[in-house]
């Protein structure tokens, strides 16, 4: 029996793959496809706090090293600035999906978390012991839990009975790489039905999207379909032939009604699906995986209870639900309407004016993200800054410390502190840090003199002169006393 089986080899599930392996956690990774490689380039790219993550885990430099970083993000017709959000990662990251899935499988490789492809899951059953994972061979494997990270379409979370739910699709687009036998006339542009571009990826290959004219049916797309869309909307299809990838997408916005359901468990697009506008999907994946691995990894190994995987849900559905919501209203703006460009310029106005998209901005690259009913120092429930801490080693960034994906207690100059029984599991360090602590949005705030940070970088507890409350934080996120 596995400790846990992850369905689908995506961002989301090697992202999880990797974390469950640092818990400790006997982890596989079950995949449909029989080679890691993607048909074609997908779209891909990740914000501040996703780059944040692999920060944190020592491998943002893998991916940043093949990237393109991009100093701006969009809402409406609005270019909002990051420049000056405070992280160490105020850009958009441009790398295709393809390239993120390699450099994650590198990974996850070298941490050793094995890998079945050409392993379709047909069905779940779960009772109080375990799951049953069938397989399409006529197979199957048993696991204490398993995470769906199958996509917008899960089999898991179907299989698990759960809900999925949201605004039906307004519109479809078709996108595709092909080859063409026209010269590119026009790179693309914005109509009554929505958004069209055609870009040359520099290798013959041309990347090609079209707004459908009406809303299209829930099946893989032909050539026929595209070349008719082309014609339909420039006047020709540019000859287009031999694709390398085709595919239909939607403004459909869905989220599972529950995160988890028993031993069951949903993240990345099994647990939400939204418009593509706005590239916030692998990003979200990856804060779901981070979210929930070390959560699920103290719980397989007997560490915590079961109420900690509450807490998953607890988090992780709001945070979702406020990033679908943007998705959502920037898809208004993805047509030619003249109320819809009279609200995009006086959005324009109000977000350019001062601070007025820095708000946005911190939703968009996932900085703002607040756990817990909120109450107490602002630190808590919030992210960690990546500040430079002296250490009795030397000056150590905190994001450093979070490498091994273990919680963290640090002083910061206040009455010593003792983990008690939680030591073993703790890394406890004196430090101390004389700069200012600025949170997006909320700007500086006061200083602590201590704070218990989470593997996922997350404040648990912050210390004010005293160690109130501390004992309560360990146990919660920490597990039970001893070990």
């Amino acid at each position: 029996m596995h400790d846990v089986v992850i369905v689908g080899s995506g961002p989301t599930g090697m992202m999880l793959a990797g974390e469950l392996r640092l818990a400790g956690v006997d982890a596989v990774v079950l995949e449909r496809r029989r080679s890691p490689e993607l048909a074609g380039r997908r779209g891909g790219g990740i914000h501040a706090r996703a780059i944040e993550l692999l920060d944190q885990r020592g491998i943002a430099g893998r991916f940043l090293g093949e990237g393109k970083t991009i100093a701006a993000a969009t809402f409406g017709g609005t270019a909002l600035k990051l420049g000056n959000l405070p992280t160490r990662h105020p850009y958009t990251l441009a790398l295709f999906q393809n390239d993120i899935e390699r450099l994650l499988l590198g990974w996850v490789e070298e941490l050793g978390v094995p890998i079945r492809r050409g392993m379709e899951v047909t069905g779940v059953a779960a009772d109080d012991d375990g799951v049953d994972v069938q397989l399409g061979s006529g197979g199957s494997l048993r696991a204490r839990y398993i995470v769906g990270a199958d996509g917008g379409r899960s089999v898991v979370r179907r299989a698990a009975g759960i809900g999925f739910e949201g605004p039906d699709a307004t519109r479809s687009s078709l996108i595709a790489e092909v080859k063409v036998t026209e010269e590119l006339t026009q790179p693309g542009k914005i109509d009554e039905r929505g958004v069209h571009g055609l870009h040359a990826m520099g290798d013959g290959m041309v990347r090609v999207v079209v707004t459908e004219a009406e809303l299209g049916p829930n099946t893989e797309p032909t050539l026929d379909e595209l070349r008719r869309g082309l014609i339909e909307v420039f006047g020709t299809d540019f000859g287009v032939h031999s694709p390398a990838w085709l595919s239909r997408f939607t403004d459909a916005t869905r989220q599972a009604a529950s995160y988890r359901k028993g031993r069951v468990l949903l993240a990345g697009d099994a647990a939400h699906v939204h418009s593509p506008t706005g590239g916030l999907g692998i990003g979200l994946g990856l804060q779901d995986a981070v979210n929930l691995g070390w959560k699920l990894g103290q719980v397989v190994r007997g560490v915590s209870g079961e109420e900690l995987l509450d807490s998953y849900h607890a988090e992780r559905h709001p945070a979702g639900a406020r990033a679908l919501k943007y998705t959502m209203a920037q898809s208004l703006f993805q047509k030619a309407d003249p109320r819809q460009e009279a609200l995009r310029d006086l959005l324009d106005e109000v977000l350019g004016f001062g601070d007025g998209g820095t708000p946005v901005a911190a939703l968009i690259t996932g900085l703002d993200v607040a756990y817990g009913p909120g109450g107490g120092h602002p630190l808590l429930g919030r992210r960690m800054p990546d500040l430079d801490i002296a250490t009795p080693d030397g000056t150590a960034r905190v994001f450093e410390l979070l490498h091994p994906a273990r919680p963290v207690l640090l002083e910061l100059g206040g009455p010593p502190l003792d983990a008690g029984a939680w030591a073993g599991r703790v890394r406890h360090l004196a430090t101390s840090y004389d700069g200012a602590w600025e949170l997006p949005v909320l700007g500086e705030v006061a200083a602590p003199t201590a704070v218990l940070v989470r593997p996922d970088g997350y404040v648990a507890w912050v210390g004010e002169d005293t160690a109130e409350g501390l004992s309560e934080a360990l146990a919660t996120w920490c597990g039970a006393a001893g070990g």
